[in-house]
């Protein structure tokens, strides 16, 4: 397995399912200059990956007075953080938290999720639980990470 950054950001967008890449890619190109996309490889293939973002998201622009906050702290936002659904049950999402934590280990990390499912996944990668937030009626749960 390969960690690494890419600027090739269609290897990551291919992998994604439809919905996220239709909320993502409308609005890339105001972003990129702002976000950094990290893949994990097999054999060259991208397997999972997710952005960090430095600046706030489009998915979190309904919450832009906490963003400001979170990253006036030094947290970078983790969004879109995926793994080939084929792929998933081996670990690869948490190695792909691993890596990022690796190679930027003072960094701090903030999210947000909407699958209530994901939280154990998050807790056990070492993520605390913060608040919950209101899009519009549909709960999401920010979590951060401190090194």
């Amino acid at each position: 397995m390969v960690f690494k950054e890419t600027i090739q950001y269609n290897q990551f967008f291919n992998i994604l399912p439809l919905d996220w890449q239709e909320t993502i890619l409308p609005v890339w190109n105001n972003y990129k200059d702002t976000t950094k996309c990290y893949l994990l490889l097999d054999n060259e293939k991208p397997i999972a990956g997710g952005l960090v973002f430095y600046e706030c998201p489009p998915d979190m622009l309904y919450a832009k007075e906490e963003a400001k906050v979170w990253f006036s702290k030094g947290y970078l936002y983790l969004g879109f953080v995926y793994v080939l659904q084929e792929r998933r049950g081996q670990n690869l999402g948490s190695l792909w938290l691993s890596k990022l934590k690796d190679k930027f280990p003072q960094q701090k990390y903030w999210l947000t999720i909407e699958d209530l499912d994901l939280h154990s996944f998050y807790v056990k990668n070492g993520f605390k639980k913060i608040k919950e937030l209101n899009d519009q009626g549909q709960k999401e749960v920010l979590y951060a990470l401190e090194p």
